[in-house]
């Protein structure tokens, strides 16, 4: 039978948790009093052994599941979660009376890796993925396995950066031109391995994907570093030695580190927050996130052409909000010399973004690799005889916190000791 630990607590009479854990379809092989001393006499027996925490009773007596039989008031919905989020991070099912939880499968991998993954669409993952691509392939053989939401039916080997007219013909074929692993292999010039998904769990699993065919693919290029880059909140589904987990320093705190988000934390060796502002709230949820991961680095993203602009008139194409405008028009100007004349955030609005070209006049269309960049930007720049340059992400540390590269250099030791 299954062997199951109990969580239970004291506003259930002993008597009646007792006779329930009889019941069960599993043998019950310990019990964690999570809280509640209403019903408790004192003298309360459970016909299992009590211990005193849940990581003691996973490690003592190793259980294959863990069963909830508590209930309000000891754990309301933001406790429960959280306590889901520790089971699911020890590789157990979490199990309650309308609900099961199952932590997402991961397969072996024999290769020195790092997963990249984030909480979320637009957190800034693909930036962080191509920043350390480039910073970790100088000294050492290093591929990238990017799954996304339009990637290839078959995993695709992308060993030269595309240009915008090679991605131009990849969308005149009916492609997805802005994949993750074409502007991963696009922006940090990394030989990348393309893949798709398509499903995403509250824990991270995905429905369906071609990612392990892409590992092996993988694998055949004799890498001594490969990174897996995730797709939205959704998690590669292999097994990497070290994890960094990708977070919008101006998401609610609460949503981020909690709910199942709590256990994409506690699975990671290192938090990146991104679009950590001075004018944002960005050190609530980094002491928030140190509550679960050891490490925790706050960066910001501008936007970085490929090609210089210096001194010519600019049209900005991105999916920030349009909070982040300002920013972007003044970094572009004063560290490219661009003359920036417009700066859209509607790349993943196409009738929007369709609007706008009308009126934009530039020289230069300067866009991100997302959303409608291609079949809609750089089409209307090919249609118009205007130039367009692919826009990557300069990833800078918050002053006077620790730096990203240099916890990613010591992840990629970790990872390949």
């Amino acid at each position: 039978m299954t062997r199951a630990l109990a969580l239970i607590d004291g506003e259930h009479y002993a008597p009646v948790v007792r006779d329930t854990l009889a019941e069960l379809p599993y043998d019950v092989v310990a019990a964690h009093v999570l809280g509640g001393t209403e019903k408790l006499r004192g003298d309360d027996e459970y016909g299992v052994p009590l211990v005193d925490t849940l990581e003691a009773a996973l490690a003592q007596h190793r259980p294959d599941l863990v069963v909830d039989l508590s209930d309000e008031p000891v754990l309301g919905p933001r406790e429960r979660f959280a306590l889901a989020s520790r089971v699911l991070a020890h590789g157990l099912p979490y199990v309650g009376a309308d609900f099961r939880f199952d932590p997402p499968a991961f397969e072996p991998f024999e290769l020195p890796s790092i997963g990249i993954v984030g909480t979320g669409k637009r957190v800034g993952k693909t930036a962080i993925t191509a920043h350390a691509a480039q910073l970790l392939s100088r000294d050492r053989r290093l591929v990238v396995v990017a799954m996304g939401r339009g990637g290839p039916p078959e995993p695709e080997v992308v060993d030269v950066a595309p240009t915008v007219e090679a991605l131009l013909e990849l969308a005149d074929s009916g492609r997805h031109a802005a994949s993750d692993h074409l502007e991963t292999a696009a922006l940090s010039g990394v030989t990348t391995v393309g893949c798709r998904r398509c499903g995403g769990g509250l824990a991270g699993a995905v429905s369906s994907s071609n990612v392990h065919e892409g590992a092996r693919r993988a694998v055949e290029l004799e890498p001594e570093l490969v990174l897996f880059d995730g797709s939205g909140a959704a998690l590669p589904p292999i097994e990497t030695r070290r994890r960094v987990l990708v977070v919008n320093a101006q998401q609610d705190p609460d949503v981020v580190t909690g709910y199942l988000n709590g256990y994409r934390h506690l699975i990671s060796d290192l938090v990146v927050l991104t679009m950590a502002e001075e004018d944002s709230d960005w050190e609530r949820l980094r002491d928030r996130a140190a509550e679960l991961v050891p490490r925790v680095v706050a960066t910001t993203l501008r936007p970085r052409p490929a090609t210089p602009v210096e001194g010519r008139r600019v049209a900005f194409f991105s999916t920030a909000p349009e909070s982040a405008h300002d920013r972007f028009r003044g970094h572009l100007s004063e560290e490219h010399g661009a003359e920036i004349v417009h700066v859209s955030g509607s790349l993943s609005n196409r009738a929007k973004l369709r609007e706008e070209l009308e009126t934009v006049d530039a020289e230069v269309f300067l866009v991100e690799l997302k959303a409608a960049a291609i079949d809609v930007v750089a089409a209307a720049g090919r249609e118009r005889g205007v130039e367009v340059v692919l826009a990557g992400s300069d990833v800078l540390p918050v002053p006077g916190g620790p730096a990203l590269d240099d916890e990613l250099l010591r992840l990629a030791e970790e990872a390949t000791a």
